[in-house]
């Protein structure tokens, strides 16, 4: 297992489109959250040990804000022929298996990983009303084997900022964990 730190897209990038599969073959646009008062993006995959520390947490965290307003998407972008186990059967199993209430997406073509300049898994990226980035980060401090608990403290408190309406403290420290897994010949220049 080795770990890579997010690459930190700039704060105020506006949030880049998609329109992806979903675990039950419907597309789902970035634009069928338009109306939420914000939207999280969270980079994920199946197998990633590091996704799996914190998975129930982002299921609950997801859960608890939707309610809110807040819109939720997973993506899924690593190379499935390298990695089958990331493969759309399998995203579709966990989501049950997790009872995720957000959408999870297939980036086949991992254009959309390499708009967002996602760099591991998992990648957390919150965007205000307007599409704007105002965090980018971890979800909180424990990762597998360091016996911090999962709180999802960092994540929930930018959240918090744009549900009443402050500025997001730019104070953010980088997401860690297993990399994109990038088809041969398709890793993006930022990742060099």
């Amino acid at each position: 297992m080795v770990a890579m730190l997010s690459k930190m897209l700039p704060i105020g990038t506006s949030a880049p489109r998609f329109n992806l599969p979903d675990t039950k073959g419907d597309m789902v646009s970035i634009d069928d959250f338009s109306d939420e008062k914000a939207l999280l993006i969270v980079f994920m995959c199946n197998h990633c040990p590091f996704v799996r520390h914190v998975l129930d947490g982002v299921v609950q965290l997801a859960q608890e804000y939707q309610q809110k307003g807040v819109a939720v998407v997973g993506i899924n972008s690593n190379d499935i022929n390298s990695f089958p186990e990331d493969g759309p059967e399998k995203m579709k199993k966990l989501a049950g298996d997790y009872n995720m209430t957000f959408s999870y997406l297939f980036d086949e073509s991992q254009q959309v990983a390499k708009a967002y300049k996602t760099a591991c898994t998992p990648d957390f990226f919150l965007f205000d009303k307007n599409r704007k980035l105002v965090y980018r980060g971890q979800m909180d401090d424990s990762r597998p084997g360091n016996d911090l608990p999962v709180t999802g403290d960092d994540l929930r408190t930018a959240i918090d900022a744009i549900l009443a309406g402050k500025k997001v403290s730019t104070n953010q420290k980088p997401s860690m964990g297993c990399s994109i897994k990038w088809k041969p010949g398709n890793e993006p220049d930022y990742m060099k």
